[in-house]
């Protein structure tokens, strides 16, 4: 089988690698032509591509051509250029995957299409989705416009906060004081997980599907990131106490329905 994965970066890359281990025909993008040559030396029939607001730069056709499956994992950058419409850049790429022929669709989303609120609401992908960000808005339109398209079926991950052992947001948050939200629940996942989870999508033909993926244990931020801190010889971070937390419990029904098991702790 033949699997295009749009996005080879820090998860996508891993992913692919993974996915011709395991003996399936890769194609992968990258909007980096340096990358071009560490794609092909890990078996990834490389393409240099670029979503644009009012289209694709690059050989999207060839990229999409002949494989069954299409992984998006694109993250939308509107941290960086809030002005960036993310929803036309992926819904731009419909029409490409309709007339490739592309029976399936994965679509890497996030857990911030679900709202943080003082209560720490617990949902599920049964839950309806209120995020109310610039950034949750074009995931949720997003999600919209693949799942409700007829002519290929979408299966929808909304991962947590990704980490890995090069990859921890305590590094970030490390020496900082006023940091908000220490009493809300933390909603993670790491790696290697999110990467056992895909494979188990595609091994297994779960696709018209939506998965929240977050690790089923979720402390206290404030208490999680002292603990990473002291483990990693950093300086915690302060948090603010005097100021009412938001956050949310991120739990999936449908990862237990298709009998996913984390190995991976947070």
């Amino acid at each position: 089988m033949q699997i295009s994965i749009l996005g080879c970066g820090w998860l996508g890359l891993p992913l692919a690698k993974k996915l011709v281990e395991d003996g399936y025909s890769l194609k992968g993008s990258t909007t980096t032509q340096v990358k071009m040559k560490k794609l092909s030396d890990a078996g990834i029939t490389p393409y240099h591509l670029e979503l644009y607001e009012n289209g694709v730069q690059g050989d999207i056709q060839s990229f999409l051509s002949g494989s069954e499956i299409l992984l998006i994992d694109i993250p939308p950058g509107l941290r960086k250029n809030p002005e960036i419409n993310f929803t036309s850049k992926i819904t731009n790429i419909i029409s490409n995957i309709e007339y490739s022929g592309i029976q399936k669709v994965i679509f890497v989303s996030s857990t911030s299409v679900f709202e943080d609120q003082e209560n720490f609401p617990e949902y599920t992908e049964e839950s309806k989705t209120n995020g109310t960000s610039k950034a949750a808005k074009q995931l949720i339109d997003c999600e919209h416009a693949l799942c409700n398209n007829q002519n290929f079926s979408t299966s929808v991950i909304r991962f947590g906060g990704l980490i890995s052992k090069d990859r921890h947001p305590v590094t970030m948050l490390s020496g900082r004081s006023g940091v908000k939200n220490g009493d809300a629940p933390a909603n993670l996942i790491q790696r290697d997980d999110c990467i056992a989870l895909i494979s188990q999508i595609i091994k297994n033909d779960e696709f018209g599907t939506v998965f929240n993926a977050a690790y089923p244990e979720h402390p206290k931020k404030a208490d999680y990131y002292t603990k990473e801190a002291k483990s990693r010889n950093i300086k915690a971070p302060e948090y603010d106490q005097n100021q009412s937390s938001k956050g949310k419990i991120i739990s999936s029904v449908n990862l237990e329905k298709i009998g996913f098991e984390f190995e991976h702790e947070i």
